[in-house]
């Protein structure tokens, strides 16, 4: 099982940094340091959230659940990105409209500045752990086709978070900025509300994911080629007619395999084909934890 350190540092990070956001926004009335503070929340209980899914998703099989919990990790991270969406985006776009419609300006923008500096050294420690961890997974594959063809989502969740942490991190810090230079605190209400936008963008994005794997997907045309070699070297085997697949979880595959075995077999000589195959593919492919083998006529 892949290490899940990086999630509880961010999950310190992010709390940390909430509470000095709101100080921030408790002292100075910035629009866009109140919807950093939410931003910091919410990736604080994506955290949490991510957390109980990969607890639960570690739950052995029963007689409820025989093909085991693994896809309960999917669930959470699709709420993961309901929250994102719903608490996140919208609240800190709501925020900066109030913002605009009822402009305030008090305190120094001091403590803000303080806060960003501090808060984007914090973000930017949490994103190289979470970074290691994903390039560790995706090897030599691009950034965007490791996170859509990524079956963990508890590494691109975290990722995503952090890099839309520090695109805010840059907006509040301008609204705040251009806000005391042109003496209008217009400009920090539309950063809540830009922040607001990406929290949005990235939810939909994330749901989308989760959403796919939720259904079920299934593994990759080269994976699926390289079982299908490993079956049909087997002398039993004739050919493989079908192979169907489902990820139940990051390190769990549903296996189904439809094969066309010799004539001249008898009956127990296929069922031992079958286990032999069968104990084949999983010493090569440990997270296909579910295989079955069904005799198909050519």
């Amino acid at each position: 099982m892949k290490s899940r350190l990086f999630i509880y540092v961010a999950l310190g990070a992010d709390s940390l940094i909430a509470i000095s956001k709101f100080i921030a926004a408790g002292v100075t009335g910035s629009s866009s340091m109140f919807s950093e503070g939410i931003h910091s929340v919410i990736d604080a209980v994506s955290q949490v959230l991510l957390i109980l899914g990969i607890k639960s998703s570690k739950r052995k099989p029963d007689g409820r659940r025989p093909f085991g919990y693994g896809k309960e990790l999917y669930f959470w991270s699709f709420v993961v990105s309901l929250v994102i969406f719903v608490l996140g985006g919208c609240i800190s776009f709501y925020q900066g409209v109030l913002r605009t419609m009822q402009p305030d300006f008090k305190g120094s923008p001091n403590w803000s500045y303080a806060i960003l500096s501090i808060a984007f050294v914090f973000n930017m420690i949490s994103m190289v752990t979470v970074w290691k961890a994903f390039n560790k997974q995706r090897g030599t594959t691009s950034f965007i086709r490791a996170i859509k063809e990524s079956k963990d989502p508890s590494t691109f969740i975290s990722l995503l978070g952090d890099v839309a942490d520090l695109i805010g991190l840059i907006i509040a810090f301008l609204g705040v900025y251009l806000g005391r230079l042109f003496h209008h605190p217009y400009y920090d209400g539309v950063a809540s509300m830009i922040i607001g936008i990406i929290l949005i963008v990235i939810s939909l994005f994330l749901a989308r994911e989760s959403k796919s794997l939720l259904m079920g997907e299934t593994i990759s045309k080269t994976s699926r080629r390289k079982i299908i070699t490993v079956a049909e070297a087997d002398e039993a085997v004739v050919k493989v007619k079908e192979l169907f697949s489902m990820f139940m979880g990051p390190e769990e595959i549903l296996l189904e395999i439809c094969a066309v075995f010799k004539n001249s077999l008898t009956t127990e000589e296929i069922t031992n084909a079958i286990e032999r195959v069968s104990k084949t593919i999983r010493t090569k492919f440990p997270w296909v934890k579910h295989i079955y083998i069904e005799p198909r006529n050519k």
